[in-house]
């Protein structure tokens, strides 16, 4: 996909100015919302730890970027589009209007087949959002208009054709026709366990000779159904089986999804303060309380695990102290999904200024939970020995505000599909003491979520 941006025009010259109107509704259901809107462009964010969830569905804008200054080319073009927005957001600035998107893991990230329409970095306004706040719904209205034109009547054109589409999906019951996923046909892991083995034991040769203190590998697995992928019942299922974590959607084009339930945080900002996590070492869960115990009692006291773990915790630090005032560590302690816990070190501390998510989202990708130690020791290492380009997983995947902060997540745990195929992934933090056998399994565990979610 080209960039949408010419090069030689401003953000004021390729765009008309951003005009928003948000109101309340109540009766709109998020799978309903999406479902209505099949064959559009389709949005979503949700972790039911926050108050904040969003669906969305169509283009207003489209952000791009490309290279290693990505970060900061959306950072100016967002700052740009909303610095003269004509908000009407009903009293509640939380309803106001977002951006979604997300960055390619590698800076150099060129498109291949499986992630064939992706940008580097690629950002939407979304023409309708639907936002649930604290348990209340609003209904966001986006579009851009000539900046010559007074902006006066055409807010409250804007109104009234969001007064139309409240009452229009709350007079449709929802649809089923995303009610199940189509048959599975088959599952192809290019990837052998031989290919794997040998790939394992360069990493930690390597470690061991001191070229690295640790390197995240990866590999994928190719799903091929009946039928386009339908996302619905996939987003269904991670909402039943996995609300506690980062559950997001990005499809910029009908039946090209990106999407996933994501346990990483990479960075929340809101004003001056600053949410993230150190997670590095995993385990699988037990088959009931005191196996489960047991298991998560042998995680934390695991010699590998722990210094995979403090590893990530070392590096993250690093990277944010320049740019923060202070910064809380809690110990390590046990992060339990469905079907498997990870080491985990909450984050939070106060910036030195005002910068927006996107400088920390720079600072902190990838982190060592997801790249490795030294950063570009492992980028590289990673570019050698992956046969399989990783594209947008394991990267950052959020939204933006009309303040420039917001949420962004690392995009594991996750799926790419593209008609009636999808890719998964999944990946493990290699130390000296990794075994191949052992991170294998570690893997087929990490992509469990995604492939149960598929046969929903």
């Amino acid at each position: 996909m080209e960039s949408t941006a010419s090069p030689t025009l401003s953000l004021e010259q390729r765009y008309g100015r951003l005009l928003s109107c948000s109101m309340p509704c109540g009766g709109i259901d998020f799978a309903g919302f999406l479902e209505a809107a099949g064959g559009q462009p389709r949005y979503y964010w949700e972790n039911k730890q926050d108050s904040l969830a969003f669906a969305c569905a169509g283009t207003a804008l489209e952000l791009t970027a490309w290279g290693e200054d990505r970060f900061s080319k959306i950072a100016a073009d967002a700052r740009l589009l909303f610095a003269d927005a004509l908000v009407r957001d009903g009293g509640n600035a939380l309803a106001g209007p977002r951006l979604f998107g997300g960055f390619a893991f590698r800076g150099d990230f060129a498109p291949d087949n499986t992630w064939s329409i992706y940008a580097p970095a690629w950002f939407v306004l979304p023409h309708y959002q639907l936002v649930s706040i604290a348990g209340q719904k609003w209904l966001t209205i986006n579009t851009q208009a000539p900046r010559e034109e007074h902006p006066a009547s055409l807010i409250k054109d804007l109104q009234t054709a969001l007064r139309a589409k409240i009452a229009e999906l709350q007079a449709s019951p929802p649809s089923i026709s995303e009610a199940r996923q189509s048959a599975l046909k088959d599952i192809n892991t290019p990837m052998s366990y031989p290919a794997w083995k040998g790939m394992i034991e360069r990493a930690t040769a390597r470690i061991r000779a001191g070229a690295l203190n640790k390197v995240v590998l990866a590999r994928a697995a190719e799903l091929r159904f009946e039928a386009p992928v339908k996302i619905v019942p996939i987003l269904r299922h991670l909402a039943a089986n996995y609300g506690d974590c980062y559950r997001f959607l990005f499809e910029p084009r009908p039946h090209y999804a990106f999407y996933g339930a994501s346990p990483e945080l990479l960075a929340d900002v809101q004003g001056k303060h600053i949410r993230t996590m150190a997670l590095a070492g995993s385990m699988e869960r037990g088959e009931n309380a005191a196996a489960d115990k047991r298991l998560g009692e042998a995680l934390l006291s695991s010699a590998k695990d722990r210094h995979e773990h403090q590893i990530v915790v070392d590096k993250m630090r690093d990277r944010l102290a320049p740019l923060a005032a202070s910064l809380k560590m809690p110990p390590p302690q046990l992060l339990k999904l469905q079907n498997i816990q990870h080491i985990n070190t909450p984050i939070a501390g106060q910036l030195n200024r005002e910068l927006g998510i996107l400088p920390l989202v720079q600072a902190l990708h990838p982190t060592p939970a997801l790249g490795g130690d030294p950063r570009a020791t492992a980028m590289a290492f990673i570019r050698e020995l992956e046969p399989i380009p990783r594209g947008w997983y394991g990267a950052p995947v959020g939204w933006i505000d009309r303040e420039l902060d917001g949420q962004f997540t690392v995009a594991i745990r996750s799926a790419v599909a593209q008609g009636a195929r999808a890719w998964i992934y999944a990946g493990g933090g290699i130390v000296a003491e990794s075994e191949p056998e052992s991170e294998w399994e570690e893997t087929d565990l990490k992509f469990r979520p995604m492939l149960n979610a598929h046969a929903s």
